[in-house]
């Protein structure tokens, strides 16, 4: 019997890698000739870089965190010169405290640092990863550091952050590193909203990020000047592009300036393990994450794992940490049936320890095998 297992990680207790080999443990056990296959997973957001890395180099490097503060992020040199990053390890909203969450001031620039140096290191295929930021600059932070120039009237750098959008008068292009002619930029974006408006990324997350209502008008009108002066530099600048707003407008600074696409996360993810090609041949597919619940149909791992596995006739067994209302809808959409893997009542921290999430999930896993195997 061959059986594939690409979970989602369990955040805050298993990795992806730790979660399907609890699973791959437990089936063994019922038979030690059973072929199980592990693949990693994520769906372009937190752990995509661990997802990806198999084979890679895992390079560190000392960057400017949303406020610039110096901090270090990772990312991932594969041998094949792509370059795998998550714009969260520089810019993402987890780094702050709440009390330092304020777009005006937090910058995408530490993301254009982790680019440079992976363009210096001689990556020029990038797989980036752009959920849970905390800023709403429009990209401008990550385009300085990539070498682009965005002035005030009297020709002098704005500042970082998103109070630099309201004095932001000409945007120059011809200092960019050289070599981002030569990059292809593959965005993993799965938020659909534009740059602007009621839809827009100040309106939509703003708040969220820190920004009071007068700052949310304010960024949302300094933004739609910002579209405008780069439509004129860029044919590909498009406000209303679907992900133009995601991340703050980062999602628009890789269209408009680095040619960017925009895809979904598990879709990329996907494509980059080949997947497909395992579950082709295989008798049951295994996925999962954290929590099921009825999120978990929007473009989760999950959903993409089982989409992909009955496009081949293939049943699908979920397992999760915890099952949450709405769940049903994942039966749905392609996982014939799920299970939380939570045993005993317990507190959420002893939950998600480490040692007891692995027994649990491998308990779980070898009950429900025994039906099948």
């Amino acid at each position: 019997m061959k059986i594939v297992v690409a979970i989602d990680s369990f955040k805050g207790s298993l990795s992806s890698l730790q979660a399907g080999n609890a699973v791959k443990t437990a089936i063994l056990r019922l038979d030690p000739s059973a072929n199980v296959i592990v693949r990693p997973l994520a769906d372009g957001g937190e752990g995509t870089v661990d997802a990806l890395s198999e084979g890679g180099e895992l390079v560190t490097v000392t960057v400017c965190d949303p406020l610039s503060r110096p901090i270090d992020a990772k990312y991932c040199l594969l041998p094949s010169g792509t370059a795998v990053m998550e714009m969260a390890a520089a810019a993402g909203i987890t780094l702050l405290q709440d009390r330092e969450r304020n777009p005006m001031e937090t910058t995408t620039y530490g993301v254009g640092q982790m680019i440079a140096h992976a363009i210096a290191r001689g990556a020029r295929k990038f797989i980036v990863g752009i959920g849970g930021s905390a800023t709403n600059d429009g990209g401008v932070g990550m385009l300085t550091a990539l070498g682009y120039e965005f002035l005030d009237k009297n020709g002098a750098p704005i500042p970082l952050g998103g109070k630099g959008l309201r004095d932001l008068y000409e945007i120059r292009t011809e200092n960019a590193l050289p070599a981002l002619k030569e990059c292809e930029f593959r965005i993993a974006c799965d938020v659909k909203n534009p740059l602007c408006g009621e839809e827009g990324c100040s309106a939509v997350y703003g708040a969220q990020k820190g920004a009071t209502p007068q700052m949310i008008r304010d960024l949302d009108a300094w933004l739609h000047h910002y579209a405008r002066l780069s439509k004129a530099i860029s044919p590909t600048a498009d406000e209303h592009h679907a992900g133009a707003g995601a991340a703050g407008g980062l999602g628009f600074a890789f269209l408009a300036f680095l040619n960017a696409t925009l895809k979904s996360g598990i879709d990329i993810v996907l494509e980059e393990i080949s997947l497909e090609k395992d579950i082709q041949s295989a008798d049951i597919v295994v996925t999962g994450e954290g929590r099921l619940d009825g999120q978990t149909v929007m473009g989760k791992a999950p959903i993409g794992v089982a989409k992909l596995a009955k496009k081949y006739g293939k049943k699908v067994i979920a397992f999760s940490g915890c099952v949450a209302d709405g769940a049903e809808a994942c039966n749905e959409h392609g996982i014939d049936a799920f299970f939380p893997i939570l045993r005993n009542i317990s507190t959420l921290d002893e939950a998600l320890a480490w040692e007891n999430a692995t027994k649990n999930l491998t308990a779980t896993a070898y009950q429900v095998f025994r039906l099948i195997m």
